[in-house]
């Protein structure tokens, strides 16, 4: 994993230390218990159900560093310094989509938290991209694999 910074809302910040805790808490007591209770089978040569939670347990040990290593270079937006003059990295964006003529909105969020399905795009992505730093009334192309979407901002919130 390299040293990039990992810019996330208080929201975000707030489900990986809930995802972290789950994880160590909780999931490691369910993997312990069934080692033990797969260990109570006897031979482990042949052991499927010990090899599926040994699995499992290296997968929660991973996710654990992987989030403990996020969380380490994570740097929180604080809502009183998104601006609504510019979109920036926690706006909540309307957007007119100027060939379907429909408004839809998306919230900016570092690539960590951006969930599609939750209108939660990415700074990285190519919308949130090409949105970053325009403000509203502006016309914002964006390359698409499909060809040119195009977008008026109509509002810049927090």
């Amino acid at each position: 994993m390299n040293g990039k910074e990992v810019v996330l809302t208080y929201e975000g910040l707030k489900k990986l230390e809930e995802e972290l805790n789950y994880l160590k808490g909780v999931k490691r007591r369910e993997i312990a218990e069934r080692i033990k209770q797969a260990l109570s089978f006897g031979d482990i040569s042949e052991n499927s159900e010990y090899d599926e939670a040994k699995n499992e347990q290296a997968y929660v040990e991973g996710k654990i560093v992987q989030i403990e290593a996020l969380l380490k270079r994570a740097r929180v937006i604080d809502e009183d310094e998104v601006s609504t003059e510019k979109v920036s990295i926690g706006s909540k964006v309307k957007l007119l989509d100027l060939e379907m003529n429909e408004e839809v909105e998306y919230m900016i969020v570092g690539s960590t938290e951006a969930d599609p399905s939750k209108y939660k795009i990415s700074n990285e992505s190519p919308v949130g991209s090409a949105l970053m730093g325009k403000a509203k009334g502006d016309t914002v192309e964006v390359n698409v694999p499909d060809g040119v979407i195009r977008f008026k901002i109509l509002e810049i919130m927090k």
